[in-house]
């Protein structure tokens, strides 16, 4: 079933981006996060339990969130047709690097209560707090910098890097 949303996912990507390759670079960053959770409760000697298991969820949804932005951002400098794609790319993650951290730490600071929970039923909190805290650091520090590397390389591996300029009109 997890192959069928991770379609299902591409394809909602690709009709948005108009692309087939533009979601690859969205979709390798998932697994930065999903190593900082794996991290955190190997950390923390916690199971993968069905609360960490729904932090992923949580997880997968809000990185994903992250590096759409930045691709966003970068293909709308690139397509302007002003700037290389490397400088479209930078651009368009500068622009976008301070909404990216302080959403991302407005919620790793939300989930802190989960992380030191305590009392009755502590360990399900502190379950799902430690999957999303470790997962999404995981996620805002690599992704700031994996995901405008990928982008780049998914357009030049595509061919679809060319300068929107360049191309001949009909």
């Amino acid at each position: 079933s997890s192959g069928f949303a991770l379609l299902f996912f591409f394809l909602i990507l690709a009709a948005l981006y108009e692309s087939w390759s533009l979601p690859f670079s969205i979709l390798l960053t998932v697994p930065s996060a999903v190593f900082g959770a794996f991290t955190g409760l190997w950390m923390r000697r916690y199971a993968l339990d069905v609360y960490a298991q729904i932090g992923l969820i949580v997880l997968i949804g809000l990185s994903a969130k992250n590096a759409i932005l930045i691709v966003e951002f970068a293909k709308l400098e690139f397509e302007k047709g002003e700037l290389g794609l490397v400088e479209a790319t930078l651009k368009g993650a500068r622009l976008r690097l301070r909404p990216i951290l302080m959403t991302s730490f407005a919620f790793i600071l939300g989930c802190v209560p989960l992380w030191i929970a305590s009392g009755s039923g502590a360990i399900s909190r502190q379950s799902i707090g430690t999957t999303v805290v470790t997962g999404m650091l995981a996620a805002t520090v690599i992704a700031i910098f994996i995901v405008p590397v990928l982008f780049v390389l998914v357009e030049r591996f595509t061919g679809s890097g060319a300068h929107p300029a360049a191309a001949p009109a009909s």
